[in-house]
């Protein structure tokens, strides 16, 4: 297998957060934070409005509404015509907010020329993925932090899924099910897909290569791998190391190639890559 396969239709010229080289010193991106509610919780994950000097996943000055968005997109291209991406990345699960894809949809109307990206936690994807088709996403970004159950049962609190509140290993079973069948159909449709993976030492850094190895089978085109920030039920955890990071990356990239300029970006977040 070719560790670096591209499947068909995949493209990733102008995204600076999937690998292509100097993306991120020519394009820029802008994340529109529409999507309050989440469906799972993570015990690292935080989320939080008003916080304007924390720069990190969940953190958002204010959740706005699909009309606000597009004005949003609209004067911030006007300030920095090198944005080349509109994407939905929280503070919650955009596939768990019907904003989301209406969002997207006038986005994806006004500027047909921006390409179209998401994040999710892969839980409803399934299901969805007809609905981002239609609204133009081209490019996803899953967090997959776990392929077994008796890891992910320790970084999930609990999944709620078509009215249920799960737990445990039952919880991670149907979320890793539903994040490899995504992944799966997203990639046959035509969608770019990059996996997220945070790495918490004693839990998953052990684990990750085969995380990596998984995606890839599935045909994922990247994998971005986030330091642990120490927070939540986890705020007694250490964050990794630079040392320990690259010691994963360099494993995980033996099946997939690794994307190396995250900065942990806000769901607001506007410009190039790391402002």
């Amino acid at each position: 297998m070719n560790k670096y396969r591209k499947p068909c239709g995949q493209k990733v010229h102008g995204h600076p957060c999937f690998g292509e080289s100097g993306a991120y010193h020519k394009f820029g991106r802008i994340h529109l934070p529409v999507a309050q509610a989440c469906n799972i919780q993570c015990k690292y994950c935080v989320r939080k409005h008003d916080c304007v000097n924390e720069s990190r996943p969940g953190v958002t000055s204010r959740v706005i509404g699909p009309k606000e968005a597009v004005n949003r997109v609209r004067d911030s291209l006007a300030k920095e015509p090198r944005i080349n991406v509109a994407a939905v990345a929280g503070p919650g699960d955009g596939l768990a907010n019907p904003a989301t894809f209406e969002t997207l949809r006038l986005v994806n109307q006004e500027f047909p020329y921006l390409i179209k990206c998401m994040s999710t936690n892969g839980l409803l994807l399934p299901d969805s993925l007809d609905l981002l088709l239609e609204v133009g996403v081209s490019h996803l970004t899953i967090t997959i932090n776990a392929v077994d159950s008796s890891i992910g049962k320790q970084i999930y609190s609990w999944v709620r899924f078509k009215g249920q509140r799960l737990f445990g290993e039952a919880a991670f079973r149907v979320l890793s099910a539903n994040q490899l069948e995504g992944l799966r159909a997203a990639v046959r449709q035509g969608i770019t897909v990059k996996v997220n993976s945070v790495l918490i030492p004693g839990i998953n850094d052990e684990h990750l290569v085969k995380v990596a190895q998984a995606v890839a089978e599935e045909g994922a085109y990247v994998m971005n791998i986030m330091k642990l920030i120490p927070q939540g039920e986890f705020a007694d955890r250490r964050a990794p190391s630079n040392h320990e990071l690259f010691k994963v990356q360099l494993q995980c990239e033996s099946f997939i190639q690794q994307f190396l300029g995250c900065r942990h970006c806000r769901a607001d977040a506007v410009g190039m890559l790391g402002t």
